[in-house]
């Protein structure tokens, strides 16, 4: 469209409706109110949370599933401070969040104004890009550099805006930004790593979050059955590859699959697609050291900055996965076109898939009630979950346990906190996924303590803006993974791991007008998720779960922890016997 005349405030507005937003989170404040006044007209929905780290979760978990900018907005000082932690998990995730954040009056910057603060330095670390709206007239053109750099840049953007530049009057354009397309990467070394594949004994995929993002499931397939090559989750991304599909091996990483990490430490090359193969998700597990130091490797990723981060690979390739894959698999049938599927190879990826389901079985056993083994309970309601179902992921023992239970046959299906780890994670998230996928469950899982943080107040956001999410919540009255360092390292020293006074979140949640169903026995599970599916109401699945050193997993960071050493007399009766 040509120039128009209109306000720094339509401007916004108009810019957020050519890029595709439909939603808005965050909690309603004066210093943006001239352009909120605009959203009902511009078909823009604000839904008001209770935390604007929420706002920013949600906007993350929409952005997520639909694979398009999003975006939160925010109070200046206070409001936009809310964002940080949260802001950080989309940036580890790729995930393209814009935070709005009007600030203080252009003309009280630095005087200690009501709620100042300078907003760019505590966003810097954790975007993309970001930008301060130096004059009104440069509203659309910044807000549109911020959508840009969002999709191009696959990650988070802030756009800073003082709150005296939402009025007057512009002349601008509105347009929607383009995506550009990344391309194969270079052929040169699309070529060399052919070569090496074609050659293999035994190579291995890692299958990424950047495969979700790409839509290359099926491209990674196709590549996966040319070469009987065995497929294994990144850390925390259970929805990359199909749980169903014979050469799926399960995730990788804290409280994965023992199968994955069998059989990616026989690996003699490894194909890494759209993951920085972070250190946490490649740290050894049930003391088990699967990565296989010795093995070639081959990392494609869309961000230059993720390759060779953590692993030195024999290939690099900056481009898009999709495109990589395919073109990748065409140059190996050029290469080997009579190559026949290895007979041998699968029924190892069999025996080890049967070797780790019996074991999960036979930990999951029990039958144990009020309260249940965690364990059995992971196992019921993951099994009791129809196949589009989208589950948020919290931080913690609970949460990290269902790693080995989760299990999804779509893209864009597991929304985890990843390894920003921040707990409060899942339930603003899953208000951002069911709007994304209305017609799809939505369960957002957290432990009682990380419910604590976040859940228990969104379930009003559920409510008044009728947005139809589930919460299963395991309460063991404690926060696990720490209480399992408290055990491990400080002798049972438990200084606040238990939460022994945590009220039953099912009969809170009726009192603000969800669904609150409350489960002790194993046989109650796969009913009360079925029930709470089917009232297509927010609900709350409070489940009481055993907690204590015998359920509780590994440590998160056994490398990183230990035994205590107490020289001053006052502390010398806390060593170690």
């Amino acid at each position: 469209m040509a120039k128009q005349k209109m306000t720094p405030s339509e401007a916004l507005v108009e810019t957020l409706v050519a890029e595709g937003v439909q939603n808005v989170f965050g909690i309603v404040g004066s210093a943006y109110m001239d352009a909120l006044d605009l959203f009902p007209a511009a078909g823009i929905r604000f839904i008001p949370v209770a935390h604007e780290q929420a706002a920013t979760h949600a906007a993350d978990g929409l952005a997520r599933v639909t694979g398009k900018p999003q975006c939160c907005i925010g109070q200046n000082g206070p409001g936009a401070a809310n964002f940080v932690s949260a802001m950080v998990a989309a940036y580890w995730a790729h995930s393209p969040v814009v935070a709005l954040t009007p600030e203080t009056g252009s003309m009280g910057i630095g005087t200690g104004g009501f709620q100042e603060l300078d907003q760019m330095p505590m966003f810097e670390r954790q975007t993309v890009y970001q930008v301060r709206v130096n004059q009104p007239q440069r509203m659309a053109e910044l807000a549109r550099r911020a959508f840009y750099m969002a999709k191009n840049l696959n990650g988070p953007t802030q756009l800073n805006i003082p709150r005296d530049f939402f009025y007057g009057v512009c002349e601008d354009e509105i347009y929607e930004t383009p995506v550009i397309n990344r391309g194969v990467g270079s052929l040169q070394d699309l070529e060399k790593a052919a070569d090496i594949i074609v050659k293999a004994k035994y190579p291995v995929i890692v299958s990424g979050g950047g495969v979700s993002q790409a839509d290359a499931l099926d491209a990674v397939r196709l590549l996966a059955e040319y070469l009987t090559a065995p497929v294994v989750n990144s850390y925390l991304h259970n929805d990359t590859f199909p749980a169903g599909h014979d050469l799926a091996c399960g995730p990788i990483g804290y409280c994965g699959s023992k199968a994955a990490m069998r059989t990616i430490a026989k690996a003699d090359v490894v194909i890494a697609l759209g993951t920085r193969l972070g250190p946490f998700g490649t740290l050894p597990q049930y003391d088990i050291t699967y990565w296989p130091d010795n093995a070639r490797l081959i990392q494609c990723d869309t961000n230059i900055n993720a390759l060779g981060l953590s692993k030195r690979a024999d290939v690099y390739s900056c481009g898009d996965v999709k495109e990589f894959t395919t073109l990748l698999l065409a140059r190996i049938k050029e290469t080997a076109p009579d190559r026949q599927p290895d007979a041998g190879r699968l029924e190892d990826v069999q025996r080890e898939k049967k070797t780790w389901d019996d074991e999960l079985d036979n930990w999951s056993a029990s039958d144990q009630s009020a309260p249940m083994h965690p364990r059995r309970f992971h196992q019921e309601w993951t099994r009791a979950l129809p196949t589009n179902s989208i589950v948020t992921t919290d931080i913690g023992n609970n949460s990290s346990m269902i790693n080995s239970y989760l299990k999804f046959e779509g893209v864009r299906q597991h929304i985890s906190a990843l390894s920003w780890g921040n707990c409060g994670f899942a339930y603003g998230a899953a208000l951002g996924c069911k709007i994304a996928k209305p017609d799809a469950p939505v369960i957002a899982f957290q432990g009682d303590g990380a419910y604590g943080i976040s859940g228990i107040a969104e379930v009003m956001t559920a409510v008044r803006e009728n947005i139809p999410v589930i919460a299963i919540v395991a309460t063991n009255y404690e926060w696990g993974a720490e209480k399992k360092n408290q055990i491990d390292y400080y002798d049972n020293r438990f200084v606040g791991a238990n939460l022994p006074d945590n009220p039953d979140y099912a009969k809170v949640a009726e009192d603000m007008g969800a669904m609150g169903i409350r489960v002790d026995h194993p046989d109650q599970v796969g009913d009360a998720v079925k029930e709470a599916i089917a009232s297509n109401r927010p609900c709350v699945i409070n489940a009481i779960v055993q907690g204590g050193e015998e359920v509780l997993a590994e440590p998160f960071r056994r490398d990183a922890l230990n035994m205590p050493v107490r020289y001053l007399e006052k502390y010398s009766h806390l060593n170690a016997k």
